[in-house]
């Protein structure tokens, strides 16, 4: 009998490591990054230089997540872009008002409050506003003799040079031919092969308890599979053909995965067969083939009539030369664009980046006014959301700035001169991309690596005023995160639950009124379950949260999971009329319309009773 009471919430996130493959890919890039960078700009003589290009390849590094060329173009390149931006403003804010402390703070302070409100719109936006902040306060805080153009050029060539080798060096462990889109599409093609494995891993857990978490990880292959076909094209006229039939392979898993979610809410285990055939096309996919022969599923229900129909139009897809063309709304799609920026989320947000950011640099001005940028930078990282909850946040940061200046003061201390400075940066850059799993192990490396800048740049007693101004950075962090501002708190959970209940009734609503249209539907899908699982994502940060903040989401948990099911039914309704069963359930397993506008209805009623949200 286990007596062992469990750690809170908050506590067991900040020990959770993220498990995977090691990035190869990214581990080089990593070590080609910063670490050269720095070495050539010190063998020219001009070392200051160097540490602003280091540091715009050492934020791309943080940024460079596993994903296709194309849709690391906008990752990577928008927040370069936004950050050469951050410094140009930020150097010529301090050139402006000089020694005037109060003014640059208010200045920092607004710029704080656009950024962060800007930050809300989604993934790549929040990196474009940290490296927007990040890189004005550098730029108006860090004694550099370049000019204010100057230095934004060398910062935006430091992530270019990072992008550029993103674009560029193959895949390690990627299959690869004797053409260019051999490896320019390889990451494309595994999110499409990891969508299909998906599908066949939901196929082979239907009836057990492991099919809801299959069914997500399903939602989350979708995605990643739809965000690797965003971007531009890298190459239009070589690789036109092969992209179209991406696209068409993209465009095939979707009735795959209709199928399979209808066969899991059906609740009925499937002999092996039923999986067998999306794993070939999940082969196929990666090695650029034909599928070949595929076992056809027994048609015994409504589900498996289903899946075999999509399976033989995927064989098709794959037989073609190029693919077929793509149905419309199945594209590859960017949510929309400045989503919530200028809502209640995005002002909540903005406020507390614009408190953190003034309070951490008036501090910091009045404590070391000749380097008093560290503080307002930390603040800016340990105010992100995205990290993680907040106390996780301030606990990781502080340990890993700790740990990550007591290692570096050690190397500094058995090491003579700087000619190891620019080594370290290589093999803390090729870290990097594994650190990036544990926000702690993240900070230290990062920490080390700034230092390694800060002391080519001439600040040779950084290691102790760092972990003074880190620890400082987390009690305003924590302070002003649980400030009660105006309106009700959990703003970011009602928006991300706002989001998926439009956009689930939006689906459903279709699956009611036009169950026969078949062209709409697919885009209806996958935005309802991609909104879904956004929102679930922001409950499970909520719940992490402290008892105070934590408390304004709850729930929230129990919503989702009710969204989820309603999905899952109009899903299965759909698939079960496309078969032929009655509108009111002519077949037992198959949910009927009236069984789905019952349980729509339902969940209006759980969403007014639960707690004060506007659907």
């Amino acid at each position: 009998m286990n007596d062992r009471t469990p750690l809170p919430a908050w506590l067991a996130h900040a020990l959770r490591w993220q498990k995977g493959p090691v990035p190869w890919g990214a581990v080089v890039r990593g070590a080609l990054g910063a670490g050269p960078l720095l070495a050539l700009a010190v063998l020219a003589g001009h070392p200051s230089a160097g540490v602003l290009a280091a540091l715009g390849a050492m934020l791309a590094g943080v940024n460079d997540r596993p994903g296709s060329r194309r849709s690391a173009v906008p990752r990577l390149g928008l927040p370069a872009l936004a950050g050469a931006c951050g410094m140009l403003l930020g150097s010529a804010l301090a050139a402006v008002v000089g020694g005037g402390a109060v003014a640059l703070t208010a200045a920092l302070a607004v710029l704080g409050f656009v950024a962060g409100a800007l930050s809300s719109v989604g993934p790549v936006a929040s990196s474009s506003g940290t490296q927007l902040l990040v890189a004005a306060v550098v730029g108006a805080g860090m004694p550099l003799p370049e000019p204010a153009w100057l230095r934004a050029v060398l910062y935006l060539a430091g992530g270019c040079w990072l992008l550029a080798l993103r674009v560029a060096l193959p895949s390690p462990g990627r299959p690869t031919g004797p053409y260019l889109r051999d490896y320019l599409l390889d990451g494309e093609r595994e999110a499409i092969a990891a969508a299909y494995e998906a599908v066949a891993d939901l196929l082979q857990a239907a009836g057990s308890g492991q099919a809801l978490r299959r069914r997500a990880l399903l939602t989350a292959a979708l995605d990643r599979a739809q965000d690797a076909l965003s971007g531009p094209r890298l190459r239009r006229h070589a690789t036109g053909s092969a992209e179209r039939r991406l696209h068409a392979q993209f465009a095939a898993v979707l009735p795959l995965a209709e199928a399979a979610t209808a066969l899991t809410w059906e609740g009925e285990v499937l002999p092996e067969r039923a999986a067998e055939g999306p794993r070939r096309l999940a082969q196929a996919v990666r090695t650029s083939t034909a599928a070949g022969p595929l076992p056809a599923p027994v048609r015994s229900n409504a589900g498996l009539r289903a899946l075999d129909e999509a399976l033989l139009r995927a064989a098709q897809t794959f037989g073609g030369p190029d693919g077929h063309a793509v149905p419309a709304g199945v594209r590859a799609a960017v949510p929309p664009a400045l989503r919530g920026a200028f809502g209640p989320a995005g002002h909540e947000y903005g406020i507390r980046v614009a408190l953190c950011i003034g309070a951490s640099a008036a501090a910091a001005q009045a404590l070391h006014p000749h380097h008093w940028y560290w503080l307002p930078a930390t603040a800016v990282f340990l105010v992100k959301p995205d990290l993680g909850p907040l106390a996780s946040r301030v606990i990781c940061r502080a340990l890993g700035t700790i740990a990550g200046a007591l290692a570096f003061a050690a190397v500094a201390a058995t090491l003579p001169g700087h000619g190891w400075l620019p080594a370290l940066a290589v093999l803390c850059g090729a870290l990097l991309p594994v650190a990036t799993r544990h926000f702690a192990v993240q900070t230290s490396v990062v920490t080390v690596l700034v230092l390694s800048f800060s002391m080519l740049g001439g600040d040779v007693h950084a290691a102790g005023t760092r972990m003074g101004d880190t620890l400082l950075a987390c009690a305003i962090v924590l302070l002003v995160g649980h400030l009660p501002l105006p309106g009700r708190g959990g703003r970011a959970v009602s928006a991300r639950l706002a989001a998926a209940s439009q956009a689930t009734h939006q689906y459903v609503g279709h699956v009611l009124a036009r169950p026969e249209d078949g062209t709409v539907r697919p885009q209806l899908r996958r935005a309802a379950y991609r909104s879904l699982a956004d929102a679930r994502s922001a409950v499970e940060l909520a719940a992490a949260e402290l008892p105070p903040l934590a408390r304004h989401s709850s729930g929230s948990a129990r919503l989702v999971a009710e969204l989820e099911r309603l999905a899952d039914a109009a899903t299965a309704c759909a698939v079960g009329l496309d078969s032929g069963a009655g509108a009111d359930g002519g077949v037992s397993d198959v949910p009927s319309i009236t069984y789905l506008r019952r349980l729509s209805d339902e969940w209006e009623d759980l969403a007014r009773r639960t707690f004060a949200y506007r659907t």
